[in-house]
């Protein structure tokens, strides 16, 4: 049950980035765009251990769109330079640090045999971030 520890520290730290920092500052078109597409990368990430059974070629998949979604996430930090106040780019740092360690907890998870409960959480994930993808192009409208 410790993997859930990273899960959960992302979770609140995006919940925290969305709903008081990009409220209160508002989008630009990069950001309404791009955060949606970093939310997708994640999604693409747990689909791997969600829908296909630990092989090496699962595995590889994993780790490729594992580290591009870390990498990814980071490309509105120039944005961000000139948007942000200073504690909206300490918690950027802390999900920089949290996100490829929520890709490792989940992979442990998914290459040691899934138990049940961990298999719900890696589903649920799934559909959050399905979710919350679609919330954050229907409220930014990313399209304008």
């Amino acid at each position: 049950m410790l993997y859930l520890a990273p899960l959960a520290a992302q979770a609140l730290c995006l919940l925290v980035d969305e709903f008081v920092f990009h409220h209160r500052r508002g989008l630009g078109k990069w950001e309404r765009r791009g955060h949606p597409i970093d939310t997708l990368s994640v999604l693409a990430c747990f689909c791997v251990p969600a829908f296909f059974a630990p092989s090496p070629s699962a595995l590889f998949w994993f780790a490729v769109l594992s580290v591009f979604s870390s990498l990814l996430v980071t490309k509105d930090e120039w944005v961000h330079a000139a948007e942000c106040e200073p504690l909206e780019h300490w918690l950027h740092a802390v999900l920089f640090i949290v996100h490829p360690v929520v890709f490792i907890a989940v992979g442990w998870v998914w290459w040691n045999g899934f138990q049940e409960f961990g298999r719900a959480v890696i589903l649920g994930q799934v559909g959050v971030l399905s979710v919350f993808t679609f919330y954050q192009v229907l409220f930014w409208r990313a399209w304008e």
